[in-house]
C-alpha cells in the first residue's frame, strides 16, 4: 500500500511540473506580415489596439493565467475588473472568446489580421508563433 502511494506521488509532482513548466505561444496566420512586440500584445488583448483582431480564450485555463500574467501582469480579477470599467463606460468590449487552444489556432489560421494564445504543443504549420512565454 505505502508502495502505490509512493508512486501516485511521484506520478502527481510530475504531472504538476509538467503543467509549470509548460510554455504559451502567441501566435498569428502563418503568413501574416504582422510582428507585435509583447507591448503591442498586450494592447490588443487589453482593447488598446486594433492592429489585429485578438481572439481570447473562454475559460481561467493555465494557458490563459500564464498569458495575461506574463503579458499583462493582470490575474483573473483584475482583467474582469478591467473590462467591467470598460463596458461600464462605454469604451470597449472585451475580446471575442473561444473555447480552446484548436479553435483559437483555426480562427487564427482562417484570416491575417487575428492573433491569439495557445499552449505552444497545440501550434501547427497554419501559424505562426511570433512570440513565447516561458
Amino acid at each position: 500500500m505505502k508502495q502505490i502511494v509512493r508512486i501516485f506521488l511521484a506520478a502527481s509532482s510530475l504531472t504538476v511540473t509538467a503543467v509549470a513548466q509548460a510554455e504559451v505561444a502567441v501566435i498569428i496566420n502563418a503568413g501574416s506580415s504582422a510582428a507585435p512586440t509583447q507591448a503591442e500584445v498586450a494592447n490588443i488583448f487589453l482593447g488598446k489596439s486594433k492592429s489585429l483582431k485578438g481572439v481570447d480564450q473562454k475559460d481561467w485555463t493555465p494557458t490563459k493565467e500564464k498569458f495575461y500574467s506574463a503579458v499583462t501582469s493582470k490575474d483573473e480579477a483584475q482583467l474582469k475588473s478591467y473590462w467591467s470599467g470598460l463596458v461600464f463606460t462605454g469604451k470597449g468590449q472585451p475580446l471575442p472568446s473561444v473555447l480552446g487552444d484548436a479553435e483559437v489556432v483555426e480562427k487564427v489560421s482562417s484570416a491575417d489580421d487575428v492573433i491569439g494564445y495557445v499552449d505552444k504543443s497545440a501550434v501547427t504549420d497554419n501559424v505562426k508563433v511570433i512570440l513565447t512565454l516561458p
